[in-house]
C-alpha cells in the first residue's frame, strides 16, 4: 500500500492534495465502524478538478492516498489544536466533521497505534512534501504551494451557516508575502462568488508548517465548497458544468498568485 503518490512538475507550483485518498490499511478498516469505512469527509473529486490546473502550470503534486480517517496528514503530529477553543477534528480523528463515532466501541486507536500511524502514513506524506518543495526552491529561486482543499458548505459542527465558496488561508498573512495573500483574493473577488481570507479556516499545519517567505517559499491554502463542484452527499457525484465554471476561477487565482510569486521573486 503506497500512501502517498508524488506527480514531478517543473513548475514553480506545487499542489498539496492531503484529503483526497480513501484508502484504509485492513488492520485499519476492522476497527471501523460502517459509518469510518465510508470516509464521508474525504475531500472528494479535488485531484480531478485541480488536473488541468496542474498540468497546464507544470505544477507538483503531492497527493496522499490514504484517508484522513487512518491519520490527518495537515494536523501538527504532536496533536495539538490548530483551532484552540472550536470544535475540529484531531490527528487521527475518532469522529466525523458533525461529530459522529467512526470507531466500533472500544476500538479508538492509542498512543501506539498514532505513534505507529505517524512512521507508516504521516511520515512518508511530509518526506515527499519537504523534497517537492525544496527541489522547487533550488530550482526556480522560490516554491509557491497552494494547498488544495474542500468541505461540505453545511457543517454546523464546524462552522456556523454556509460557508464561502472560496476560502483562503494564509495563517493571517504570515504563511506568504503580502502580495500572494492580495492577488488571490482579488481574483477570488472579481469571480463575483462569495469568498473570505482567513475566516474558518486560516491553512492547517502544512500550511502554517511550510509557509516561510522569509526562505521564499509562500504557501495559500484554498478550502472550497464542495457545492461548487459536487453532489454534497452519497455518491458524491461529480458535477461536469458546475465544476467547469469553479475549475475556471481557480485557474484564474492560481494563475494570479504564480504571477504575484513571479514579481516578487524576480526583483534583486
Amino acid at each position: 500500500m503506497t500512501p502517498v503518490t508524488v506527480i514531478p512538475g517543473d513548475g514553480p507550483l506545487v499542489l498539496g492534495q492531503p484529503h483526497v485518498g480513501t484508502m484504509i490499511p485492513p488492520e485499519v478498516s476492522v476497527a471501523l465502524n460502517d459509518c469510518g469505512r465510508s470516509v464521508p469527509d474525504t475531500d472528494w473529486w479535488l485531484d480531478r478538478l485541480y488536473a488541468g490546473i496542474a498540468a497546464r502550470t507544470g505544477a507538483t503534486v503531492i497527493r496522499q492516498e490514504i484517508s484522513r480517517f487512518v491519520i490527518d496528514v495537515n494536523r501538527d503530529p504532536s496533536g495539538v489544536s490548530l483551532y484552540p477553543g472550536q470544535n475540529t477534528t484531531t490527528l487521527c480523528p475518532t469522529t466525523t466533521f458533525d461529530a459522529e463515532p467512526i470507531y466500533r466501541e472500544g476500538r479508538d486507536p492509542d498512543a501506539a497505534e498514532i505513534d505507529r500511524r505517524r512512521r507508516l502514513y504521516f511520515a512518508p506524506f511530509h518526506a515527499a512534501m519537504a523534497a517537492a518543495i525544496e527541489t522547487t526552491r533550488i530550482r526556480h529561486g522560490y516554491c509557491v504551494l497552494y494547498d488544495c482543499h474542500s468541505i461540505r458548505s453545511v457543517v454546523p459542527n464546524l462552522f456556523p451557516g454556509t460557508l464561502p465558496v472560496f476560502n483562503i488561508g494564509t495563517n493571517g498573512g504570515a504563511s506568504c508575502a503580502p502580495a500572494l495573500r492580495d492577488a488571490a483574493i482579488r481574483a477570488a473577488e472579481a469571480s463575483g462568488r462569495t469568498f473570505v481570507a482567513d475566516g474558518r479556516f486560516k491553512g492547517g499545519w502544512i500550511t502554517r508548517h511550510y509557509g516561510a517567505p522569509e526562505r521564499r517559499v509562500h504557501a495559500v491554502q484554498m478550502e472550497l465548497a464542495q457545492s461548487a463542484y459536487m453532489l454534497e452527499a452519497p455518491p458524491w457525484t461529480y458535477e461536469e458544468t458546475v465544476a467547469a465554471k469553479t475549475e475556471a476561477v481557480l485557474d484564474r487565482i492560481v494563475a494570479a498568485i504564480l504571477a504575484a510569486a513571479a514579481h516578487l521573486e524576480a526583483r534583486p
